[in-house]
């Protein structure tokens, strides 16, 4: 058994595309046309994992729910400093700043995607 992906719906796929491979590094993959929407695939190139966007030719005006299941999507990075100038550099901003978490022994982070989707970003403990 191996994990594969996690799928969310996106309005906008040049500015989930950018926050997703210009901010967290993700590559461009494979991009499907089904009947009623598009599906692109962005792919981590270290461990394979990918997120699925979603595309839907019909969305709602106001944008789709995000409910109380889903948490986040967590990524690990090297230096939340460096990543702190990226986000300023690309006009984006921090949901919760960078802190020191006792627990893990680290500093971790969260930022919003364009649709609202929470972002963990931990840094690597050395």
């Amino acid at each position: 058994m191996q994990f594969l992906h996690s799928m969310i719906r996106v309005l906008n796929e040049e500015k989930s595309i950018k926050f997703y491979c210009e901010l967290l590094g993700l590559k461009k993959g494979e991009r499907i046309r089904l009947e009623d929407c598009y599906l692109q695939y962005l792919v981590d190139e270290k461990t394979g994992v990918q997120i699925e966007l979603t595309i839907n030719d019909e969305a709602p005006v106001g944008g789709y729910s995000l409910g109380d299941s889903f948490g986040h999507f967590a990524f690990l990075c090297d230096d939340l400093d460096e990543i702190s100038k990226k986000i300023e550099k690309l006009g984006y901003s921090w949901d919760v700043e960078p802190f020191y978490m006792d627990e893990i022994k680290t500093r971790i982070s969260f930022i919003n995607d364009p649709d609202g989707n929470s972002i963990e970003l931990i840094e690597k403990a050395y």
